[in-house]
């Protein structure tokens, strides 16, 4: 874990993490985020932290990769900013974000609209268009 387990937490919400994604990424909640962003946010967390199987588990089975990039260990996660949020009906959203990181000293910026689906009471990253 590159952040401490009860410091701020990574998504930029301004909670503490155990109140804020923490509460998704372990224990009886795990998993069971209330909605498209919260899920969004605590994925770009799960990024942050290195809990590849947190961010496995919370994507959709028709898009899952049978695995991460290593690269994924190389990337340090610098900001999250939410632009976004839409409840297309009672089973899609979209979350429009950009996340900051650094790989191997390079700055480089993701903005995508991700979409999301909910299914079997929860949601699931499903896939994103970048811009």
């Amino acid at each position: 874990m590159s952040q401490a387990p009860h410091g701020p937490c990574p998504c930029g919400s301004g909670a503490a993490y155990p109140a804020c994604c923490g509460r998704w990424h372990e224990g009886p909640l795990r998993l069971a985020a209330p909605d498209a962003e919260a899920l969004m946010r605590s994925r770009y967390s799960a990024y942050v932290l290195g809990l590849v199987p947190y961010l496995l588990d919370t994507w959709h089975a028709s898009t899952r990769p049978p695995a991460l990039s290593p690269d994924l260990y190389a990337t340090k996660w610098l900001g999250l900013e939410v632009r976004a949020h839409r409840r297309v009906d009672a089973t899609r959203a979209t979350v429009e974000f950009v996340a900051r990181s650094r790989v191997q000293g390079r700055g480089q910026r993701l903005h995508e609209t991700s979409r999301f689906v909910f299914e079997a009471g929860r949601w699931w990253y499903v896939d994103g268009d970048l811009r």
